[in-house]
């Protein structure tokens, strides 16, 4: 007896070749959509949001770009995760991953349709794998002991990691910035204490490093605006006029010398509340939420500076910098850590004020201000520098750097050839594939920046094949350049983790001969 049908109405399946293509088709017109980004010459994409406010983000940044689209092919998804996980790994090559994985599919393509099995092609892109990892840790270079070499090279990787994005025109400016920014951390990953403030006014060139930490707030009236040895206590407790907090509560009186009574003794209970705060012997108080007139009053009074409604975000980092301790109840004075700075004061950034602490406890702490045109322009300049803090704060662990330009991919291909070359049997084919796939890097860069790419990748393997090539692509004069003379380097730790993220993701959507997709349960099924 044929059974009919085993899923529900709503839901569907698809078989072999068809779950197949669904996929193929997927992954590649996702690695064809930030293709374009990719290289110094790569085009931006407009993301418009279709909710209220029409928001308009302007990107290069390839996780930025997919974590925005609204996906419903699953191939494409696991793209998205790896470009997510390469972004919050390493902060760049998240363009690169999703294009590598992309052209190692359409390589599989054929070679499904040549009837390889897909166990086949894994083993191959395995083997491929492996070989081309060996030949890149050959090929490292690691200064890590002689300092100033190591303080150009990381130049260098900032200056190639920004030449792709909106900084690229003041690349020498902000690479020197985001080198002295992570050089401070003193091999800490922890990007908190680089603060990143965006004020729209000025160029991009106006931008600046300032040692301490800057927030975002005004003094408030009749306080002091400069304070020495402050000591600081951070807080989140509510300033407000401690009127009556049950919510329905009534207050029945029989004159209004009774109400002037609740009156006087809410504003008791507040002094009350400010005394004990003092007694913590402070000279600064930051509150998260708002503080009224009354106690700020009595704070002006004291000789404390109060500020109020330091977001969460504000309160958090000023926290960590200042090796203070939020702190929400104020009864024992001697358990409440409080922050340490030699110096509060108002600085004016543009039209703005803002208060600068500076000689904080945690000495590595910093704040890049970021001046440009609009806020677009502000967001994105951001986010590149944001990709550059983080490469460059990985590269301070593991000090390998690469020459950068195509100059990795094409030696991967070359070492992944020679080993195609003595592989037997069907794999062969599949290492083969890997190369060609690893020489699409180079490829989309030559494309993307309108140069003859069939040409000179020609060129570039002609030149691999000398020992010791440094020759990568030179997109500026469009030709083959030497990558060391050009100080193109990139950050081994990028190149390992898209190298190994695009394979996996390959090998996952490689594995997969169906796909079933069910339909959301109705309620009355939950029962």
């Amino acid at each position: 007896m044929a059974v009919d049908k085993i899923l529900k109405d709503d839901a569907s399946e698809q078989k072999g070749e068809h779950a197949k293509m669904a996929l193929f088709v997927g992954a590649i017109s996702i690695a064809d959509l930030v293709k374009t980004t990719l290289g110094p010459k790569g085009m931006d994409k407009i993301l418009q949001s279709t909710g209220r406010g029409r928001e308009v983000t302007v990107t290069n940044d390839g996780a930025t770009i997919l974590k925005s689209l609204h996906i419903d092919n699953p191939a494409a998804k696991v793209l998205v995760d790896i470009s997510k996980v390469q972004d919050d790994e390493v902060g760049d090559g998240t363009t690169s991953v999703v294009v590598l994985a992309g052209e190692l599919l359409r390589e599989a393509e054929k070679l499904l349709a040549a009837k390889i099995h897909p166990m086949t092609v894994m083993a191959g892109y395995r083997m491929a794998a492996e070989c081309a990892l060996k030949a890149l840790l050959q090929k490292v270079k690691d200064n890590k002991e002689n300092e100033e070499k190591f303080k150009s090279d990381l130049t260098k990787i900032a200056m190639t990691t920004l030449s792709s994005k909106i900084l690229s025109q003041d690349k020498e400016y902000f690479a020197k910035l985001a080198v002295d920014a992570v050089m401070r951390l003193k091999g800490s990953t922890n990007l908190e204490a680089i603060q990143i403030i965006k004020k729209p006014g000025g160029s991009l060139k106006d931008s600046f490093l300032d040692e301490g930490f800057i927030l975002d707030k005004k003094i408030g009236l009749g306080q002091p605006k400069r304070i020495e040895n402050a000591k600081i206590l951070v807080a989140n407790t509510a300033m407000d006029t401690d009127k009556v907090k049950i919510y329905g509560a009534r207050v029945r009186v029989d004159s209004m010398a009774k109400v002037a009574e609740i009156e006087a003794a809410e504003k008791q209970k507040m002094k009350e509340k400010v005394d004990k705060i003092i007694a913590h012997g402070i000279n600064c108080f930051v509150n998260r939420q708002l503080i009224y007139n009354f106690p700020e009053e009595l704070f002006a009074n004291a000789g404390i500076l109060a500020i109020e409604h330091a977001d969460f975000d504000g309160i958090e980092r000023l926290a960590l910098v200042t090796g203070g301790e939020i702190a929400s109840t104020f009864d024992n004075p001697e358990s409440v850590k409080l922050g340490h700075c030699n110096l509060i004061e108002e600085i004016m950034i543009g039209e703005d004020k803002l208060i600068k602490f500076s000689g904080v406890e945690m000495g590595q702490a910093c704040t890049i201000v970021l001046r440009g045109a609009s806020h677009h322009v502000l967001d994105e300049a951001e986010r590149s520098l944001h990709d550059a803090l983080c490469v460059l704060s990985q590269t301070v662990n593991d000090s390998r750097v690469l020459l950068g330009g195509g100059w990795p991919e094409m030696v991967m291909a070359k070492e992944v050839d020679e080993l195609a070359r003595v592989t037997p049997g069907k794999k062969s084919h599949a290492i083969e594939a890997f190369s060609r796939a690893l020489v699409a890097i180079p490829t989309t860069i030559a494309d993307n920046a309108g140069v003859d790419s069939a040409e000179l990748i020609a060129q570039l393997r002609a030149e691999h094949h000398k020992e010791g090539s440094n020759a990568g692509i030179d997109v500026i004069s469009g030709s083959v350049g030497d990558m060391a003379v050009l100080g193109i380097s990139e950050s081994f730790k990028v190149k390992q983790a898209i190298l190994l993220s695009a394979t996996e993701a390959a090998e996952m959507i490689l594995r997969v001969d169906e796909i079933i997709t069910c339909a959301p349960r109705r309620r009355e099924d939950r029962m």
